[in-house]
């Protein structure tokens, strides 16, 4: 009887470790998704500073409303 019970508590924990597995893979695979995405657009970023279209031009500008 002792044996039957250690099996099924070893059964349960498995399911609830191959649970527990499955959403961390999940989790995981999310996460990746969003390094993706902010990598790529990092890599956006930095070719637009490169290129110099983040550089502010004094004759577009507007003055501050103070003067």
């Amino acid at each position: 009887m002792e044996m039957e019970q250690r099996i099924e508590a070893l059964e349960t924990r498995i399911a609830y470790q191959d649970q527990t597995i499955e959403e961390l893979n999940a989790a995981l695979t999310e996460q990746w998704k969003v390094v993706d995405l902010l990598t790529r657009k990092l890599a956006l970023l930095e070719e637009q500073v490169r290129s110099g279209s983040y550089i502010a031009d004094p004759a577009t500008d507007k003055p501050p409303p103070h003067y």
